[in-house]
């Protein structure tokens, strides 16, 4: 069922303009029109848009965004070197909730002590 970019981005959860980027940029690449030359997105797109959000959400580089968008586009020769980009990016995201994690026991200790000052 193709989708028209109002329903994809609802679809996905981004703006129109974040579509229109992503194809701007090359990060979106083949998507079909109709017979009077607007976007349908098919549920291929909608798939390679949402895992797009996904490594942009969770911190990727718009760089590297584009370098996955263009391996995406080899096909099945490029899986291992997507994969290695996918596996660095996890140990990324490890060391950045690592990160959060403290900074979380920061204010919590932070939150302990401002407790016990407003108790006396």
């Amino acid at each position: 069922m193709p989708y028209t970019p109002g329903e994809a981005a609802g679809r996905i959860g981004v703006s129109i303009d974040t579509i229109r980027y992503y194809e701007r940029i090359g990060l979106m690449t083949g998507v079909e029109r109709d017979s009077v030359g607007r976007r349908v997105f098919s549920e291929h797109d909608l798939s390679r848009l949402g895992l797009l959000r996904c490594l942009r959400d969770s911190g990727m580089p718009i760089a590297r965004l584009r370098r996955f968008a263009e391996l995406l586009e080899g096909g099945d020769e490029t899986a291992g070197q997507r994969t290695a980009l996918l596996e660095e990016h996890d140990r990324e995201i490890d060391e950045k909730v690592a990160q959060l994690r403290r900074e979380q026991e920061r204010v919590r200790e932070k939150i302990a002590w401002y407790r016990s000052v407003a108790e006396h």
